[in-house]
């Protein structure tokens, strides 16, 4: 079978996707172990049995609703490919929305120190070491199998500024003060119906689901921050798109001033942030 055979029964299969073009791209580019430019440009190139067996068993697995990150192993977070498993969210760009924030507060050239909770892949640790590699980082997670993914992926990409620790949030008791602790941390009520949809239905559900509507794990860090930060600090938090106001107010209780939403790409409030009094 030819590569454009290929990729034309695969779109035919996942026709449900909503990404059935690049889903197929995507997988047979995995498969090849080469870039979607050699697809375009070797269309009549003949797939080896062996590869196109794989692919279609891909190809399946993607129909029955395996996110494409979980199938090949990885997804683009700011320019760079972090390996991802089923410990792990999946990266998404709502998220560089928050990294975009913390890097305006962090001035370069400067050993700031930044707190990364619940980090999962490291993406956004990652990605703040990579713009800022001055940056003091340090990056937790309650998982163990995470933090091994992050650690491999900030050796994969040369970033050995992040210390990582196993903790449940604060727990591990940081003898020092930072002055940026960021977190995307679980914000989906364990009732929300789009946990049946979609990618989400094969992500870790501890790093999903929270109480509370959605917010204990929110409250719980905006409520015992300040003992770890900095005067003048900021917390950045990514929260739902209709969590703002709430998420507003567990900062104004836990202590911050400056307290403003951000959007994200789509126009939705998408994280929070604050700052504590001199």
């Amino acid at each position: 079978m030819q590569i454009a055979q290929a990729l034309r029964q695969a779109r035919q299969t996942l026709v449900e996707s909503g990404s059935a073009k690049l889903d197929a791209e995507l997988l047979l580019g995995h498969c090849l172990q080469c870039e979607r430019t050699y697809l375009f440009a070797y269309p009549e190139r003949e797939l080896p049995p062996a590869v196109s067996a794989a692919y279609f068993h891909l190809v399946d697995k993607r129909a029955a609703g395996h996110p494409v990150a979980h199938l090949v192993g990885k997804r683009e977070f700011w320019s760079m490919p972090l390996r991802v498993t089923a410990e792990t969210l999946i990266p998404r760009p709502e998220t560089e929305c928050l990294v975009e924030a913390a890097l305006q507060l962090l001035p370069k050239h400067e050993k700031m120190a930044v707190l990364d909770l619940g980090t999962g892949s490291g993406a956004i640790a990652l990605a703040l070491a990579s713009e800022r590699p001055e940056a003091v980082i340090t990056a937790t997670d309650i998982n163990e199998a995470a933090l091994e993914v992050a650690k491999t992926n900030a050796a994969q990409l040369g970033l050995d500024q992040i210390r990582f620790i196993h903790s449940d949030w604060y727990d591990f008791n940081p003898s020092q003060r930072f002055h940026i602790i960021v977190s995307n941390p679980p914000y989906i009520s364990p009732d929300d119906e789009h946990l049946q949809q979609g990618d989400v239905r094969f992500e870790s559900r501890t790093a999903l689901v929270a109480n509370a509507n959605g917010l204990a794990a929110l409250e719980t860090i905006a409520t015992h921050a300040a003992p770890f930060m900095h005067a003048e600090g900021w917390l950045l938090l990514e929260h739902g798109y209709q969590q703002g106001e709430a998420v507003r107010q567990l900062l104004l209780r836990g202590g911050f001033d400056n307290v403003t939403t951000g959007l994200d790409h789509a126009g939705h409030e998408r994280f929070t942030l604050g700052q504590l009094p001199a």
